[in-house]
């Protein structure tokens, strides 16, 4: 009998352990997603909070933007793109300037990748495909915004690192960690 029960057992999680690996990972596009917009927000609010105050109107050019203003930037493309992608309205918010203080601007890239997480955790990968409306009254599919969005946090991290690495000071990912 119990030879029996032990089979059927067996022969059970046999038959189900393939369906239950398939369900946990039946996104995992948006679940990449999920994460690398969890560790943009880890490095870019370290590699902004690593500038003193002081140097927030810093650009090394004066066409280029200010570390005030890729933050600014950050927030409202966090809003907007998130908003998108998760297919819901960014809350209203007060309009912050690159002149706000260092701790005004901090809280608002902050509350933003907050929205980030809230908006982006009912994506699905069977969402990728949906057109989506997008800049300029164009279309775009989710996997399209999602993508241009990666790109845009990468891109961000790479002009703060830079900015970091011109004021004699490490951006985050190139600290060694601590032991």
């Amino acid at each position: 009998m119990q030879a029996r029960i032990y089979s059927a057992v067996v022969a059970a999680a046999v038959l189900l352990l393939p369906r239950v690996i398939s369900a946990q990972q039946s996104n995992p596009v948006a679940d990449a997603f999920r994460d690398y917009a969890k560790e943009s927000a880890k490095n870019l609010i370290a590699a902004a909070e690593e500038f003193p105050a002081a140097k927030y109107t810093y650009k090394p050019t004066p066409a280029q933007m200010s570390v005030a203003d890729v933050l600014l930037h950050l927030a409202q493309g966090n809003d907007y793109l998130c908003g998108t992608i998760g297919g819901v309205k960014a809350p209203s918010r007060t309009k912050v300037a690159a002149t706000d203080t260092k701790e005004t601007l901090m809280a608002r890239l902050r509350e933003t990748f907050t929205f980030c997480d809230q908006a982006l955790a009912s994506v699905s990968d069977a969402q990728l495909g949906e057109s989506l409306p997008f800049f300029g009254g164009r279309s775009m599919t989710r996997a399209a915004i999602m993508t241009l969005t990666t790109g845009d946090w990468a891109d961000h991290y790479s002009q703060y690192a830079n900015y970091l690495r011109l004021n004699g000071m490490l951006p985050p990912t190139a600290k060694k960690p601590a032991m």
